[in-house]
């Protein structure tokens, strides 16, 4: 319940701020959802201290072992064979020339049962000008394309046009079970018109396999709730990650791009409120680089790994690739004396820009030498209970 009240009553807070009308905050009812707030968290604390004995108990004796074919448990079969297959049967498909059932993304969107069972929509190569949103009612939709930077879905609203944060997002997914298959989601806003979201999800046990998500400021918005992130590209400069889901990323290439020329750029912000919240970013096994536009100037440009967006926020590198471009401290502060308060983690990463003799040296800030519960994937995401069904390969540990 948390995941899913919180997050809306920051986003209505954030909405007054992206508009600048901040100063209407004080009269807006948005504020009597701050007792209800604090109650939660409360209500989090206290399920966080009698369910410890309990969870710790089933770390020691759930069965950790990956599927035979390496896709972790939470995953149908079903899924599995759909995510694997090279010609997957669809209920619809969309192609711009007339040969489908329809020639948008949004009137296929429409047409789907949104139904307890898995419904599939292929969407043939071309580029989709469009804002695509999936409703909470539309659950267990399935997007499959025809590659990345062949199914090309693309829009760009954005902050300087007058949308918020939330709403410029090109597709917003709110209705769980959501997955995505060789697509690609941009937003073609650019650096300088500020927030411009390429993918938004607050789809509880979503999975993006083989996308690619291509923005500046804000490209990809993990909004709440548990999302999986594998063999994923994802381009952009300011906050490019950023939200208070509970996500992993593997294996994936992360692509800081040329930022304007008074930004520096950050991969992370997480936005966790409370310190009981299950929320955070995972990145395991991935590669941070400069893209093409950024390599010959990547000296001119501040890059760090992340910033933290909320008091708590929380986010753990581990056994990456971080290249040159990263800045020595590592990370950036925000407004506000959030540094003994956030969790920021790294575990084992390798590269030039892996070195942790120069980091930071808040409170919050951890070099990790030996696995804990913050990097165990399987506990934080829950994942060996529902990602193997959706045909995604998956390492529960390290």
């Amino acid at each position: 319940m948390v995941e899913r009240c919180d997050p809306n009553q920051q986003t209505c807070k954030n909405g007054f701020i992206d508009l600048n009308l901040s100063s209407h905050l004080e009269s807006f009812p948005v504020n009597m959802l701050s007792d209800l707030s604090k109650l939660l968290g409360n209500s989090l604390a206290l399920n966080k201290a009698t369910s410890s004995i309990s969870s710790n108990f089933a770390k020691t004796t759930r069965n950790r072992r990956l599927l035979a074919d390496g896709f972790p448990e939470w995953v149908s079969s079903a899924d599995r064979k759909l995510l694997q297959s090279s010609s997957p049967s669809a209920d619809i498909v969309v192609a711009q020339d007339g040969s489908g059932n329809y020639k948008t993304i949004s009137e296929a969107v429409a047409a789907s049962n949104g139904g307890t069972s898995r419904f599939v929509i292929y969407i043939k190569a071309g580029v989709y000008n469009e804002n695509v949103v999936i409703k909470r009612s539309m659950k267990n939709l399935m997007f499959i394309g025809d590659g990345i930077g062949a199914t090309i879905v693309t829009g760009n609203k954005n902050a300087q046009a007058g949308s918020t944060t939330f709403r410029s997002a090109t597709v917003g997914v709110s209705g769980d079970g959501f997955i995505a298959r060789d697509m690609t989601f941009v937003n073609t806003a650019g650096p300088q018109k500020h927030q411009a979201v390429a993918l938004r999800s607050s789809s509880d046990h979503s999975v993006f396999y083989s996308c690619s998500f291509e923005g500046y400021q804000d490209t990809l918005y993990v909004y709440a709730l548990r999302q999986f992130f594998r063999n994923c590209n994802i381009y952009g400069t300011v906050d490019f990650i950023f939200g208070n889901a509970a996500v992993v990323f593997q294996s994936c290439n992360i692509y800081v791009r040329k930022p304007m020329s008074n930004q520096q750029n950050t991969v992370t912000a997480q936005a966790r409120t409370d310190p009981n919240q299950n929320t955070g970013i995972v990145i395991h096994n991935s590669i941070v680089t400069a893209s093409s536009d950024m390599k010959p100037v990547q000296g001119s440009f501040k890059t760090y790994l992340g910033r933290p967006w909320q008091k708590y926020s929380r986010t753990v590198f581990m056994k990456c690739t971080l290249d040159s471009l990263i800045n020595p401290a590592g990370w950036a502060p925000w407004s506000g004396n959030f540094l003994s308060t956030l969790y920021y983690g790294e575990y084992m990463n390798t590269g030039a820009g892996a070195s942790t003799g120069g980091r930071v040296k808040w409170p919050g800030y951890h070099v990790i030498t030996s696995p804990t519960a913050e990097i165990l994937l399987g506990n934080f995401l829950g994942g060996d209970a529902w990602i193997p069904s959706c045909g995604v390969p998956y390492t529960a540990g390290l």
